[in-house]
């Protein structure tokens, strides 16, 4: 049976989270990535949160702030969807279903760590399309508009 950690991305790029949002999206700019672990320690590498481009721009850019002074603590998400990188394929691809998400952090049994399952990733290594499909559907199904949310003229 295949595990997270056949499919991860090993040993990705992470930042802190007293490090600004300007350096973050510097890292993800040079490491080419939407998404940094936030980790409390870079000896530890314990994963406490996650920062996405989108956090960037919705969080800092959108609401006018400035990026070399607000710390990344200030707009990643806390405590995000992990996986373990000795849980089943299965059950990495139906927690970024669950979760909506498009992106998972892979820790080991202490929660450091160890590597990263992207959408991107799901696609170009596994060989069954109609998978590769679902999967894909169901992390990219359009969240209901709340009522109150929606955009009227």
């Amino acid at each position: 049976m295949a595990t997270c950690s056949d499919l991860m991305t090993k040993n990705p790029i992470c930042c802190l989270s007293t490090d600004s949002a300007s350096h973050a999206a510097q890292l993800m700019k040079h490491e080419e990535v939407g998404l940094l672990p936030v980790v409390q320690d870079q000896d530890d590498q314990r994963v406490i949160g996650v920062v996405t481009d989108r956090d960037l721009v919705v969080h800092v850019v959108a609401n006018g702030r400035r990026p070399d002074d607000t710390v990344v603590a200030d707009v990643m998400t806390a405590n995000p969807v992990m996986c373990h990188a000795d849980d089943s394929l299965e059950q990495g691809l139906a927690a970024m279903a669950q979760h909506q998400v498009r992106r998972v952090p892979i820790v080991d049994h202490v929660g450091r760590i160890v590597g990263i399952i992207a959408q991107a990733d799901v696609a170009l290594h596994l060989d069954d399309p109609t998978t590769i499909s679902e999967v894909v559907r169901k992390i990219s199904k359009p969240t209901p508009v709340h009522p109150s949310m929606a955009i009227t003229e």
